[in-house]
């Protein structure tokens, strides 16, 4: 097998706990996003744009539904003998079958599989963030710096920062301090959870790591401190661009609304990166004669005789007439009744509101998430949906 200069390590197995019902029966990054897509064609979306033909992707939390979306990787280009997508669940050895304990263990376990390409880099990433992103060009910063790991990082807003993993950089983008999801951050440069390892020195520290019984075995607690420690060359890659970690409901629901602006922060028009996805193959929308719609994304298959403003439709929604949707984001096959009305909430896939049913409020600011494939009448409503 032929060396590859770099290879991509994709973490997919998120539990997505803060995404609730939604993630109930479905891995985070399978989690639908922007009227035709999942979370994760991003990522994969990025790797084909930059050329990276081989990905190994780690897998753990439900996985079912989102080996089957991935299928051989043909929509990103993956369907290749040299190289190509490969789904890396955990697995079985003869002791037992171990889950992945942490970010980097879950790479340790999976060393045989990058050795198999003897790469000079190793690009980890992962599955449920929202962004564009050229990982040559950050692969050609990480050349030119000679670091032995280089992290991506973006500005965010103080009040997130503790949410992340934050650093502090000097003039020439050298990494002089690393605290993960710090309570009092000092830096408001968020590592966006893109590492490039030269591989060599990678594997000495997966190696290192594993056998530290007191480590999490996680890049951003355990691995990347070690190497602060030992003096290695850490350095940022300044990303300008869009970024977005969809692991809440609020930023999910935010995400999936800065698309709607007259000049989204996001441009999934833009034909020179397309979002490649997996189409369903569905017919053009229908959109009726009692349907009004305004400042709205909706997609093939959806049948429409009511108002939706400010709202992200996927497919084969059906809703009916004098029905109302605003400021919400339907996942597909969902039915919505005669008079319904529909206020800030996210709509689980396969959901069914029956007719005259009223979820959110006009006056409420807080998101309502409704279950997939969630049955929603005017007396089960209080016990079935859920306030985020």
């Amino acid at each position: 097998m032929g060396r590859k200069e770099m290879i991509a390590m994709l973490l997919a197995g998120g539990e997505g706990k803060r995404l609730g019902v939604l993630t109930k029966d479905l891995a985070k990054p399978a989690v639908y996003f922007g009227g035709k897509y999942r979370i994760i064609d991003f990522t994969l979306s990025n790797c084909a744009h930059s050329g990276i033909d081989t990905v190994g992707v780690l897998t753990q939390y439900q996985p079912l539904e989102l080996n089957r979306y991935l299928g051989i990787g043909s929509p990103w280009g993956l369907d290749r003998r040299d190289g190509g997508m490969t789904i890396l669940p955990p697995y079985v050895k003869q002791k037992g079958g171990v889950w992945y304990k942490g970010t980097a263990n879950a790479i340790y376990q999976n060393m045989a599989f990058i050795e198999r390409y003897n790469p000079e880099y190793v690009l980890i990433i992962s599955g449920d963030h929202i962004y564009k992103m050229d990982y040559d060009l950050m692969l050609q910063h990480h050349k030119r710096s000679g670091a032995d790991v280089t992290i991506a990082g973006i500005e965010v807003e103080w009040k997130e920062a503790s949410r992340f993993g934050v650093m502090h950089i000097d003039d020439e983008d050298r990494i002089t301090a690393f605290e993960e999801k710090p309570k009092n951050p000092t830096s408001n440069i968020a590592s966006m959870g893109v590492y490039i390892f030269t591989w060599s020195e990678l594997q000495k520290y997966l190696i290192y790591d594993e056998a530290n019984r007191s480590s999490n075995h996680d890049f951003g607690k355990d691995l990347i401190p070690s190497m602060m420690r030992d003096g290695k060359r850490l350095h940022s890659y300044p990303f300008k661009g869009y970024w977005k970690d969809v692991g809440t409901i609020e930023s999910l629901w935010e995400a999936n609304m800065d698309l709607l602006a007259d000049e989204p922060p996001l441009d999934l028009a833009d034909s020179s990166w397309r979002i490649y996805s997996v189409n369903p193959n569905r017919p053009a929308q229908h959109i009726g004669f009692t349907a009004e719609v305004s400042a709205s994304l909706i997609t093939e298959g959806c049948m429409l005789e009511g108002e939706v403003d400010h709202s992200v439709l996927f497919n084969g929604v059906h809703a009916a007439r004098k029905s109302y949707i605003t400021e919400s984001v339907v996942m597909p096959n969902v039915r919505i009744g005669e008079g319904a009305r529909i206020y800030r909430a996210i709509i689980g896939e396969g959901a069914v509101i029956q007719a005259g049913v009223t979820i959110g409020s006009p006056d409420d600011e807080a998101i309502t998430v409704v279950a997939v494939d969630q049955y929603v009448t005017n007396d089960h409503l209080l016990q079935e949906v859920e306030h985020s």
